[in-house]
């Protein structure tokens, strides 16, 4: 009897030993989604990203899951009511928004501040933004942050510009420019140093880069991998053409204070004022 109650006592210890194990299989290799702008189309989007992804899933021992909204319609919506994001990368804006709504943390941030630059092939001068009053503009759909900034320049209803956001990418819209379906084109900074055969027009002051951020559900000690993971990017060679796809030399350090604040850019779209509970 006594046999018989060890070895009873030995296969539930065993037992109990082999579902800690599986637990513990769960927690240290699990499936993330990793959600970025729609600042390319869905295939290109893959291309660009999936040397990152495949970099975290090496480097983390994790799997990661790229997710790409349709277009910034559905990418707002997808913020506002998707809990599933565990992990994303976007604008300042965005960034500090899922901050102060949904607890997300930032982890890694781009190096090069974001700003934008209006560009165009017309001879006006410098700075002279109201020149395009009633004339056509295009820029990356709302509420992207280079459209949120264009909107700061022309705060009179009556007194702006045909602004145009059918582009597919932000080179889509300079090749806009270019073909004469557009008197200019918002578009980041850093892109804009390609082109120097446009003249800018004008140049938004500044935000923090574009980071990637954890969702509350993610455990700790995956983000602290992930950060990790993003801080020494930089350092893979094979990396060096998405990191320059994305305008971006590497990953450093990111804070939420350097974000706060930067919501507000959204406060003039609509879904900002709706307090709505954490995203299903």
């Amino acid at each position: 009897m006594g046999m018989q109650r060890g070895s009873l006592v030995q296969a539930l210890s065993l037992g109990l030993a082999l579902a800690g194990f599986s637990v513990m299989a769960t927690v240290s290799a699990a499936e993330y989604n990793f959600a970025v702008e729609p600042t390319y189309t869905p295939e290109r989007a893959r291309e660009v990203y999936e040397p990152l992804i495949k970099y975290l899933d090496n480097a983390t021992g994790q799997t990661f899951k790229l997710v790409v909204a349709r277009n910034y319609a559905f990418y707002w919506n997808d913020i506002r009511n998707r809990k599933d994001l565990h992990f994303v990368f976007d604008e300042a804006h965005f960034t500090d928004f899922r901050i102060q709504r949904f607890g997300y943390e930032p982890l890694a941030k781009s190096s090069v501040p974001s700003s934008y630059s209006l560009l165009t092939q017309d001879d006006v001068a410098e700075g002279n933004v109201q020149a395009f009053v009633a004339r056509s503009l295009v820029t990356m759909p709302a509420p992207n942050l280079g459209f949120a900034l264009l909107l700061e320049y022309f705060p009179n209803p009556m007194q702006q510009p045909d602004l145009r956001s059918l582009a597919t990418s932000w080179r889509d819209t300079v090749e806009i420019v270019f073909a004469g379906e557009a008197d200019a084109a918002m578009v980041p900074t850093w892109l804009s140093n390609e082109y120097p055969n446009l003249i800018p027009v004008i140049k938004t002051r500044e935000f923090p880069g574009a980071a990637v951020s954890a969702s509350a559900e993610v455990p700790a000690e995956v983000k602290a991998a992930v950060k990790e993971a993003l801080l020494r990017l930089h350092e893979d060679p094979a990396l060096f053409e998405a990191l320059n796809e994305l305008g971006m030399p590497q990953f450093v350090d990111a804070t939420a204070a350097e974000y706060k604040g930067s919501e507000q850019m959204l406060k003039n779209f609509y879904g900002y004022n709706k307090r709505a509970e954490a995203p299903r």
